[in-house]
């Protein structure tokens, strides 16, 4: 997994609330097997038409938004099922923060095991970037070290995260990494077991 210390990005203003996990992406992409190629069917319905051509009325088809990746949503963000597809999908498209006043709890989660960081701000810390990105391409850096998103150099928000989940993210560690550091200990224990 890529670590994630100090990122600088263009952000995509998504005004919605409670946008569940089966609109970030549907249930039929979900057949799949690996974990990469789910970026083309990020919000899948709000990106194109039943015809498959695509709604230029959609904020991420608005070619200022190419190359994105911060993304800026209301509260209670990847509500609905648990699927992992939802982070595998933002991380695809090339999204390394989501920003939001709230997140889903497993959606939350899932975001820190595949490299994303979701960053909670209060809701009128996000009314605040919204009003800012409703007349300029906003760019934010956001920096996981000193917990901070910064606007420009004259404003800045802090946000909570977890020690160990923000060490992972620093490091650039999943589980399956994490385990990896412990390679020799698991091989010398596995030399005292007896085998029956």
């Amino acid at each position: 997994m890529e670590a994630l210390i100090n990122h600088i990005g263009k952000v995509i203003p998504l005004d919605k609330a409670n946008v569940d996990t089966d609109q970030i992406i549907p249930k039929q992409f979900l057949k799949r097997i690996e974990r990469t190629g789910f970026g083309q069917f990020l919000f899948y319905d709000w990106r194109f038409e039943a015809n498959g051509v695509k709604n230029d009325s959609f904020i991420m088809n608005d070619a200022k938004f190419e190359g994105a990746s911060i993304l800026l949503a209301r509260k209670n963000f990847g509500c609905g099922s648990s699927r992992e597809h939802a982070p595998w999908a933002l991380k695809d498209y090339g999204i390394k923060v989501v920003i939001a006043p709230s997140f889903a709890d497993i959606f939350y989660n899932n975001c820190f095991k595949n490299g994303i960081l979701p960053v909670v701000l209060k809701e009128e810390e996000v009314e605040e970037l919204f009003e800012k990105s409703s007349n300029q391409t906003l760019e934010l850096e956001v920096d996981l070290e000193f917990q901070e998103v910064c606007v420009g150099n004259d404003l800045k928000y802090h946000f909570e995260a977890d020690e160990y989940r923000k060490q992972m993210l620093l490091k650039g560690l999943d589980d399956i990494g994490l385990t990896e550091m412990y390679t020799d200990e698991i091989y010398e224990y596995e030399q005292t077991r007896k085998v029956y």
